[in-house]
């Protein structure tokens, strides 16, 4: 049971991701103040594109994982990944104009990922019968 959450719950977290990547093509500004920190581009979104092209890739890939039931692959990816939203937290409170409330999202991801990735690779495999 506690498997199949975790695989709902990545799966969540991957579209929520896919998400987050097409905002930065889409609306560039709103997903930079949402990230927590303040970006002038001047009229140049090069650094929003390659952020959210990373952000699809990440969420394709964890959905792929839930859907293939790669327990052990998405367990890895979760928890290795951790370190995304610790440097992004890192990022957001070394701004002299945030504080916590922007950094919230950040440490929500950290959890979340760290949490469901532990579950997934403490879980056991499930043993199927041989087919008759």
């Amino acid at each position: 049971m506690t498997t199949k959450i975790s695989y709902a719950i990545a799966f969540v977290l991957g579209m929520g991701m896919v998400f987050l990547g097409a905002r930065f093509f889409f609306s560039p500004e709103v997903a930079t103040a949402a990230f927590g920190i303040r970006f002038n581009a001047n009229g140049d979104y090069s650094f929003h594109h390659i952020k959210g092209i990373r952000d699809i890739f990440s969420g394709i890939l964890l959905c792929a994982l839930v859907l293939m039931k790669e327990r052990r692959a998405l367990g890895v990816m979760l928890f290795v990944a951790t370190i995304i939203p610790v440097s992004d937290m890192i990022t957001v409170l070394s701004k002299s104009y945030t504080s916590v409330q922007q950094a919230a999202p950040h440490i929500v991801a950290t959890l979340i990922c760290s949490v469901v990735g532990i579950l997934l690779l403490s879980a056991k495999p499930s043993i199927k019968e041989p087919s008759k």
